[in-house]
């Protein structure tokens, strides 16, 4: 794709389209063992990363609660979602 860049130049830029593959693929490259040991480990120490900088001092401070809780679920939910979507676009 071409953009207008400056007088009489342009920019091109690549777009990346990937191959979309069905569900039940996507599920047999996800649920491979060697790729759930990478992925897992990527969740536990980023999720554990943004956990403690998002919602360490509440925890410390007040504990957990309901609404606390469905913040830590989000914060090792994103980064297994993120892993699994990179292992997808790669395949």
């Amino acid at each position: 794709m071409a953009v207008p860049h400056g007088r009489n130049h342009f920019l091109i830029i690549a777009v990346y389209v990937p191959y979309v593959v069905s569900v039940r693929e996507s599920f047999r490259i996800v649920l491979k063992r060697e790729h759930l040991v990478r992925t897992m480990m990527i969740t536990v120490v980023v999720g554990s990363w943004l956990t403690l900088f998002n919602v360490g001092d509440v925890l410390l401070a007040e504990g957990i609660d309901w609404h606390v809780a469905g913040k830590v679920v989000l914060n090792y939910l994103t980064p297994f979602v993120v892993a699994n979507l990179g292992l997808l676009s790669h395949s």
